[in-house]
């Protein structure tokens, strides 16, 4: 099976994420890269007060553990909006691959964008990129 590239340079985490979900649960098998470059809208501040508060959530011991680095963040939210507790949602989170960056092996590949999941559509400048956040949350 072939594996779908997406370039996740100017793109909105959450459109992107309900995009992707669906896509593996369709059976495809994606690979995201660029995974840093992933923008999510809204105030600097709050923004990075909110995933300060998710990480900071919980125990060292119990949980709920909450990543620090842009593509684990990627992964988890495209998690959040799967059955990954039933059969079906693990094997299409299985599918999916999350890089920061591009990798040697897809540097050749072909890689689409998601023209409904762009930046253009925010009618504000208000954003704040994934890998500002992680480097904040100290990955």
């Amino acid at each position: 099976m072939t594996t779908i590239t997406i370039d996740a340079n100017g793109l909105i985490l959450g459109r992107l994420a309900s995009m992707v979900a669906t896509r593996l649960l369709n059976g495809e098998t994606i690979a995201i890269i660029n995974a840093e470059r992933t923008v999510v809208s809204g105030s600097k501040v709050t923004t990075i007060r909110e995933y300060k508060e998710m990480v900071n959530k919980g125990s060292t011991e119990s949980g709920p553990y909450f990543p620090r680095r842009a593509d684990h963040i990627v992964k988890r939210t495209i998690r959040g909006m799967l059955p990954h507790k039933r059969m079906r949602g693990r094997d299409a989170l299985s599918r999916l691959r999350v890089y920061m960056g591009t990798p040697a092996e897809l540097s050749g590949s072909d890689a689409e964008t998601i023209p409904e999941a762009s930046i253009t559509r925010l009618g504000t400048s208000r954003y704040i990129e994934l890998g500002e956040i992680g480097k904040k949350l100290g990955s």
